[in-house]
């Protein structure tokens, strides 16, 4: 795994601080629920990330990631390939109760610079980069916040990335996240994944 310039046929992994870029809400809340969360399993606060990924292939650079709220429903101005319920499907008819799941050729990815070590080839393998790119609207598209498919961990934009990632045929087991950080849901997409 390099941390060089991009390559046509490569994935690179962002690990990016939680709310990062953002109004503080998402980092207060972050920071609360890891609090709890520590003290239950006795250890102190880790550094809370969202993952996204960047995708090179010979008709451009895709930005992978998982979005939510959805600000509106110009979902094909910012690449949406799929949607998904937070908290309740009951609650989905709204967009603040809804996510998204982006591959976006050319797109965004306005915290990029927040990433913690910066960008991270994970693979220079054409197959697996077209693969992950072809696979991004497949992801299950689960309730954001809950644990529906009993891997005890809650489904999230982490859980999206590793199930991509494991899907695509990479070596999810050999990516370390930053020190002293952890990526809630991101097992969980693992699981997922290796499930038939």
């Amino acid at each position: 795994m390099t941390r060089d310039g991009p390559a046509s046929g490569s994935i690179q992994l962002y690990w990016i601080p939680l709310g990062a870029g953002g109004s503080g809400f998402v980092r207060l809340n972050g920071r609360m629920y890891e609090a709890m969360k520590a003290m239950r399993e006795r250890r102190r606060p880790l550094a809370l990330y969202h993952t996204a990924l960047q995708v090179y292939l010979p008709e451009g650079r895709f930005v992978v990631e998982t979005m939510w709220p959805s600000p509106d429903d110009d979902t094909r101005s910012r690449g949406v390939v799929l949607q998904g319920p937070v908290a309740s499907p009951l609650l989905s008819r709204w967009r603040t109760f809804r996510y998204e799941v982006r591959c976006w050729l050319d797109g965004v990815l306005p915290d990029a610079g927040e990433a913690v070590g910066g960008l991270r080839r994970v693979s220079d393998d054409p197959e697996q980069a077209r693969r992950l790119v072809d696979l991004a609207s497949t992801v299950p598209a689960l309730v954001w916040g809950r644990d529906q498919s009993g891997t005890g961990e809650m489904w999230n934009s982490n859980s999206l990335v590793s199930w991509l990632l494991a899907r695509a045929g990479l070596a999810v087991d050999e990516i370390a996240l930053p020190d002293g950080g952890r990526a809630p849901g991101w097992d969980a997409g693992v699981i997922a994944a290796r499930r038939p």
